[in-house]
C-alpha cells in the first residue's frame, strides 16, 4: 500500500474566523435538516387534520363525540369526553389536536407548530416566510384568530378543510426554501483542516 503525504507546506491550517465560519455553516445545516424534518410531520399532520374536518365539522366547540342519540359537542369544560368517546367531529383547531393524539398534545411543539403554519396560510398566504416560535402571548393570539375565522357564521366544512390542504402546501414552499439554504450551503467553500 503506497500512501502519499503532501509536503507540511502545501498544508493550509484555517484561520480562526475560518474555523467559526465553519462551525457557524455546520450548525445551520443542521438546523435546517430539523426544519425540513419538523416540515414533513406538520404536512403529515395537516393531511391527518384534514380528513379529520371531512369526517365531521363543528363550530364553537372542539369536538364533537359519540353519544347516546347522535353527537355531544365537547368544550374545554369537558375535554376529558374527547378521551373517553370516539370523535365524530371537531374544528380546526380541535382537528389538529385530535390528528395529533388528542387533548394531551394540545402544548407539543407539533400541534403548535402545526397551529402556526394553519394560521400563517390563512393571514399571511403560503408563499411568504413561516416565523418560527412566535412568543406564547402572539401564538395564543392566533390560535383565537383560528378560532373565531372557524367560528364565523358564514363559515363552511369546505372551507375549513381548503385551509388544511393550503396548510399543507405551505409546508412545501418552506421545505423548497430550506432545501435551497441548503443547496447554497453546500456550494459554499468549507475551511481546509489538515487531517
Amino acid at each position: 500500500m503506497t500512501t502519499v503525504i503532501a509536503p507540511f507546506d502545501q498544508l493550509i491550517r484555517p484561520s480562526r474566523r475560518e474555523r467559526r465560519l465553519e462551525r457557524r455553516r455546520l450548525k445551520r445545516q443542521d438546523a435546517l435538516s430539523g426544519q425540513l424534518a419538523e416540515l414533513h410531520a406538520i404536512r403529515a399532520l395537516l393531511e391527518e387534520a384534514a380528513e379529520v374536518v371531512r369526517g365531521g365539522w363543528v363550530q364553537h366547540a372542539w369536538f364533537t363525540v359519540a353519544a347516546d342519540g347522535g353527537g355531544r359537542a365537547v368544550t374545554a369544560y369537558d375535554l376529558r369526553l374527547a378521551a373517553e368517546r370516539p370523535v365524530i367531529g371537531a374544528c380546526l383547531v380541535g382537528a389538529v389536536v385530535h390528528a395529533a393524539g388528542g387533548p394531551t398534545t394540545v402544548r407539543s411543539q407539533l400541534v403548535q407548530r402545526t397551529l402556526d403554519v394553519a394560521w400563517h396560510t390563512l393571514r399571511e398566504g403560503p408563499d411568504r416566510a413561516l416565523q418560527w416560535c412566535p412568543g406564547p402571548p402572539i401564538r395564543m393570539m392566533r390560535v383565537l384568530d383560528l378560532t373565531r375565522w372557524n367560528d364565523a357564521m358564514e363559515r363552511t366544512q369546505e372551507e375549513v378543510v381548503d385551509l388544511l390542504v393550503e396548510a399543507r402546501r405551505t409546508t412545501d414552499v418552506q421545505r423548497a426554501r430550506c432545501r435551497a439554504e441548503q443547496a447554497g450551503l453546500a456550494a459554499t467553500p468549507r475551511a481546509l483542516v489538515p487531517g
